[in-house]
């Protein structure tokens, strides 16, 4: 009976124990509800006062150097080569000439055309005199002037294909490699040399469909080789006046107005068109934007409270965002802690950038 009786009685402190410990944990847990509760509201927000900035809009493309003038030297008849004056990497003028082929028998064939001429043409005088005393016919006069005229056309036919034995320089420039050697047989075909203007030069790129309308012949540019950070200045000559249906882009081409021997034609390059300026636009902090389905808004405060205002942007940079309708000049717009803000949120702010 007295074993029975210990046994209640130790029932009975451990319900005691566990009731007591009970209600400790549900106080500490009020408390602990309370103390969040006062933090979620004197949680404190980041702020950003709106005031005009500085916005450059411009975009980065790929484009390509090329020489102002580049000809790959080629002849237009076949034959021999006979002579060579193609200084490789070396400076040459216009109409130097470059190469020279075989032409022995085309000189010997004009040699013999001018002795026809000059007999021809003492024929002709003799019948001129003749004709003065009815010494001769007017049809016979007539014959005599018509192979004249016939032989001088023969002779600037031959003079033409000497012509086309010799190669010259087209422009002023710099021979490039060549690839040919004296008695080597040439055809229309066969690559000589290059020849690329010596200190001019054009840079082509593309820009998309959508900027078309804003490049301008006179725009200025500016570009980098892949390689460097230094920048060279060039001004757009032309556009090709219409969209590639293929790429949906069109191609422009810019004088390079900037010397350098680090520029290469054929080097790839990095093209910064700059697009337009805006020295009073309102530019704020990306994260200040709340995305929705259909609009876009932000949280300006108003006498201490959150108020939420639908906004259109405009030009997105890589931390700042321009908005062009909603806000104005002096505003301030929360830039964090907005997840939690409501409609009439009271706020207290623990940083504003001005």
């Amino acid at each position: 009976m007295k074993k029975k009786s210990t046994i209640w009685i130790a029932l009975i402190l451990v319900l005691i124990v566990a009731f007591f410990l009970k209600l400790g944990f549900s106080k500490q847990s009020d408390k602990d509800s309370k103390k969040n509760g006062k933090d979620k509201k004197e949680r404190k927000v980041d702020a950003y006062i709106v005031k005009p900035s500085l916005l450059i809009n411009e975009i980065s493309v790929s484009g390509s150097l090329m020489a102002f003038e580049e000809v790959d030297l080629k002849n237009e008849v076949a034959g021999r080569v006979v002579m060579i004056n193609l200084p490789e990497g070396k400076f040459v003028k216009k109409g130097t000439l470059l190469v020279k082929l075989f032409d022995d028998d085309l000189r010997a064939t004009l040699k013999k055309l001018q002795t026809q001429l000059a007999i021809q043409q003492q024929i002709y005088n003799r019948q001129s005199e003749l004709l003065r005393v009815n010494g001769i016919s007017q049809n016979d006069y007539e014959q005599t002037g018509l192979q004249l005229n016939s032989l001088k056309a023969d002779i600037e036919v031959e003079k033409t294909l000497i012509r086309k034995t010799e190669v010259r320089a087209p422009f002023d420039g710099v021979i490039g490699l060549r690839s040919i050697s004296v008695g080597a047989i040439i055809t229309p075909s066969t690559l000589l040399a290059t020849i690329r203007t010596e200190n001019k030069m054009k840079l082509d790129f593309s820009v998309p469909e959508k900027y078309s309308s804003v490049i301008k012949p006179g725009m200025k540019i500016k570009f980098n080789m892949s390689n460097a950070d230094i920048h060279y200045d060039a001004t757009v000559m032309a556009t090709e006046e219409g969209v590639d249906v293929s790429t949906r882009n069109l191609k422009v081409r810019a004088i390079v107005n900037s010397r350098s021997k680090d520029l290469l034609p054929g080097a790839f390059t990095d093209v910064t068109v700059r697009l337009s300026e805006n020295n009073q636009a309102l530019v704020i902090p990306t994260q200040a934007i709340v995305p929705s389905e259909t609009y876009k808004s932000v949280i300006v405060a108003r006498n201490g409270k959150a108020h939420f205002v639908q906004v259109i942007t405009g030009i997105r940079q890589a931390t700042n965002i321009e908005v062009t309708h909603g806000i104005q000049q002096g505003d301030t717009i929360i830039t964090s802690g907005i997840l939690f803000l409501k409609e009439g949120s009271k706020l207290r702010y623990s940083t504003v950038t001005k």
